[in-house]
């Protein structure tokens, strides 16, 4: 530790898949950015991993050479035999490691009913834990086994005793947005943003589209890859895409969309706000928080998705009211081929849309918005972006992450109230 104008300055070591992406590479970025805004709290050290399958980022950015440069800090550090005070670690949690005095665990969580045991074991090696909705906290805090003590043979009940707090991604804010270029030939378009795996749902919401519309000049825009951005997966996709939507109605009027690769934030959130994309909808089975949605839902895009996991958080306002196209589902067991050992368990549950439902709550969004129905979720999506906005502000949840972390720690009241204020928006990288 080191005395910066006569506060302690915490060593703390970040350890994440900062450079992907990636969801996971996303709520790196955001946590990194937030302790970086409080340098005068932190001497931030930084470990990038590999996450998947995914590619990294290639940006050329002030952020990614203080990135680079804190990398290359951190290898010579650790090298002469540094130590830490801290280490804040982004990954699942039966990857948390004891690497320093105090230990933080943050994990995009849960997206099933239950967590595993080993989940369990590391989450209570934490000194405290981040999750990023209260989805995941509930599960995390509530799942529960018997247990056997292997030396007086006694039974237990083994649950998490970390404490866990949530804090949301903050919503972004851009100055000018580029002009995308999709080629719509359709008017009115629903809008799907997923990777192209068995939890994302993503063939039922292709064909429950085209079973609803075939017959009309309505569009689905495809945002999605099977793991990275280059030419050979589209071409896979493009593949699969085309099989699916042929098998279903080949002479269709209803048209599909594939926008695939590489976009910037920038440029993504000006697929949300292009003037033909009229509504986002997500049949996914569940979500630790659900970027895409919430990205949707604070740029003032429709949003139709079921009415569990994370991404209730933002859809549903504080006064407990749906600002969403609520589509029926029926919680059961995740798929076999999905179980993965450690983290998604065979007994643990998630939601599965109901055709009749998801077909209804599309047909009602879209015609809300061509009958321009002032009362309609649709037309108020608007509003409720501001309020979104609001409610998620970069300020609030930078605040709130840097709170969290610094009670971790244990930081006196006295050092809280001196460090705690109202942060830039602009971080500044030393």
């Amino acid at each position: 530790m080191a005395l910066i104008g006569g506060c302690v300055k915490k060593k703390l070591f970040f350890r994440g898949p900062v450079l992907t992406r990636s969801g996971y590479g996303e709520q790196s970025r955001f946590a990194l950015r937030a302790l970086a805004a409080r340098q005068d709290i932190f001497d931030i050290y930084i470990q990038p991993l590999t996450w998947g399958h995914t590619s990294w980022t290639s940006d050329i950015s002030e952020e990614r050479a203080w990135i680079d440069q804190t990398v290359e800090k951190t290898i010579a550090y650790t090298q002469n035999g540094g130590k830490f005070d801290v280490s804040f670690q982004v990954t699942i949690p039966n990857e948390w490691e004891k690497i320093a005095p105090i230990n933080i665990g943050y994990t995009a969580g849960i997206e099933t009913s239950k967590v595993s045991h080993q989940w369990i074991q590391h989450g209570n090696e934490m000194d405290g834990i981040v999750v990023v909705s209260n989805h995941s906290k509930n599960t995390y805090v509530h799942t529960e086994y018997q247990a056997q003590d292997q030396n007086t043979g006694k039974q237990f009940l083994f649950k998490l005793e970390t404490p866990v707090v949530t804090v949301n991604y903050p919503a972004k804010k851009f100055e000018n947005l580029p002009e995308v270029e999709l080629d719509l030939k359709t008017e009115f378009n629903f809008l799907a943003v997923a990777q192209w795996g068995p939890r994302k749902n993503m063939p039922n919401t292709i064909k429950w589209f085209i079973e609803e519309f075939k017959d009309e000049e309505v569009g689905l825009i495809v945002k999605t890859n099977m793991a990275k951005n280059c030419h050979m997966d589209r071409e896979v996709v493009f593949g699969q895409l085309n099989a699916l939507a042929n098998q279903i109605a080949p002479d269709r009027k209803c048209k599909l969309y594939l926008l695939h690769g590489d976009l910037t934030d920038e440029e993504m959130h000006s697929v949300y706000t292009h003037d033909k994309v009229s509504a986002l909808v997500s049949l996914t089975h569940g979500e630790g928080f659900g970027l895409p949605l919430f990205e949707a839902a604070y740029t003032g895009l429709p949003v139709i998705c079921t009415g569990w996991s994370g991404q209730l958080d933002f859809l549903v306002d504080e006064e407990g009211k749906n600002n969403y196209y609520n589509v029926g589902f029926d919680l059961s067991k995740v798929q076999p081929e999905v179980v993965w050992d450690g983290v998604l368990i065979a007994d643990s549950m998630w939601s599965y849309a109901r055709e009749a439902s998801t077909k209804e709550k599309m047909r009602q969004c879209y015609e809300d918005i061509v009958s321009k129905n002032e009362e309609s979720i649709a037309i108020q999506a608007c509003n409720y972006a501001n309020y979104t906005q609001d409610r998620f502000s970069q300020e609030k949840q930078y605040g709130l992450m840097v709170d969290t972390v610094m009670n971790f720690i244990g930081t006196s009241f006295e050092e809280q109230e001196e460090w705690r204020g109202i942060l830039d928006q602009v971080v500044e990288y030393e």
